[in-house]
């Protein structure tokens, strides 16, 4: 990490001029980029003198507060979150980017058995041989995943064995502490849980990737701060964050 940390430092001191005055900046963040925007900040507001204030959840839940009229800067989220609130006014569409995708991947308690899921078949079978599986039933990949089941026709079959989560944290630590064989949020959601392996991703024929686009609040007092922020996190070396984190930079 340290080669493209610097290289954000970098980055973060070229874009500071971009930035008027030092500002407070309010970010709503899905929790599918916490880890990254976590490891990155720092480095923003050393360059820029701004404070980002982070809150954190499911992209669903925090769209619904966005709507309800929560005031904030700067909005990470599902990219079809962000065309929403565009459209109703909420977002400056122009300010609008693409940040990160995330893959759904399968985890396990660490040092645990490696069942196959290489392939479809393999996949299936590992699902209807597991005792146990969880997932963040309110978040994008638990919603795919529940869609998933159905369209493989194991949807039934698989109904006893699930132990119910709202978040992929709390799936992290279901995996951890043994009370689930598999559990199944994105792949860098997994790599930042302690106590949990990556198993891997998705069979490549049954996966699915969440877009996250970041946008600025049309009422933000700080916009152009905002926008300074947003150019920092579609930088390269902003990407090599995302990257090492288990994601695929925007």
């Amino acid at each position: 990490m340290k080669k493209p940390l610097a290289a954000v430092l970098g980055t973060a001191a070229l874009l500071a001029a971009a930035s008027v005055h030092a500002a407070e900046i309010r970010v709503l963040a899905s929790n599918g980029v916490k880890e990254a925007l976590q490891e990155l900040a720092p480095a923003f507001e050393r360059a820029t003198g701004s404070k980002l204030v982070f809150s954190f959840g499911l992209a669903a839940a925090l769209k619904r507060q966005i709507e309800a009229g929560e005031a904030f800067d700067v909005a990470v989220l599902t990219d079809a979150g962000i065309d929403d609130l565009a459209k109703q006014g909420k977002l400056d569409a122009g300010s609008r980017a693409a940040i990160a995708r995330s893959g759904v991947g399968i985890g396990i308690r660490k040092g645990g058995a490696r069942p196959d899921i290489a392939t479809p078949d393999a996949f299936r079978r590992t699902l209807l041989s597991a005792k146990s599986i969880s997932w963040a039933q309110g978040g994008q990949s638990g919603i795919y995943f529940a869609g998933l089941l159905q369209r493989m026709g194991i949807a039934d079959q698989m109904k006893p064995k699930i132990v119910p989560a709202a978040t992929g944290a709390e799936v992290g630590k279901l995996l951890a502490s043994g009370r689930v064989e598999l559990g199944v949020i994105l792949v860098n959601e997994l790599m930042a849980a302690p106590g949990v392996d990556v198993l891997g991703p998705l069979p490549a024929e049954l996966q699915k990737y969440t877009v996250f686009h970041a946008g600025v609040a049309s009422g933000s007092k700080h916009a152009q701060d905002a926008r300074a922020l947003i150019r920092f996190l579609t930088t390269p070396s902003a990407g090599a964050v995302f990257k090492a984190k288990g994601q695929e930079p925007g």
